[in-house]
């Protein structure tokens, strides 16, 4: 089982580090969108700083997620870019909704694999 979680979490930071870097050179062939999505991704990118630093986060989240000892520190920091991505899936393009709860069961997975690591940050 160990091995498992090894591979999903190495292939779960290896999308991200992937996404984060097709930001930045666009190297992926963007689908068709809808005007829905035109709209959402028009306003998104008139935030000339939002998808630099998204993709920071995707990229720096991703690695530490790769490495055992840093694991715990990127699923929270992947977090809020995982709660984004099923937010946009679920209302917006529900065609990847199926990848993107599997992707956020993975960061959870890792989330309470490292749940003790956390516990020094809540306590009193």
């Amino acid at each position: 089982m160990k091995i498992v979680k090894l591979v999903l979490y190495i292939l779960f930071g290896l999308m991200f580090v992937n996404a984060g870097l097709n930001k930045f050179l666009n190297y992926m062939p963007m689908p068709e969108l809808t005007p829905v999505q035109i709209k959402f991704f028009t306003a998104f990118a008139s935030i000339s700083w939002m998808i630099p630093l998204i993709a920071v986060i995707e990229i720096i989240g991703g690695i530490l997620v790769m490495i055992p000892k840093t694991r715990a520190l990127g699923a929270i920091v992947i977090l809020p870019v995982m709660v984004g991505i099923l937010v946009h899936h679920a209302t917006i393009d529900t065609s990847g909704l199926v990848i993107a709860l599997v992707l956020m069961a993975i960061n959870v997975l890792a989330i309470a694999d490292n749940w003790g690591k956390y516990q020094a940050l809540i306590r009193d």
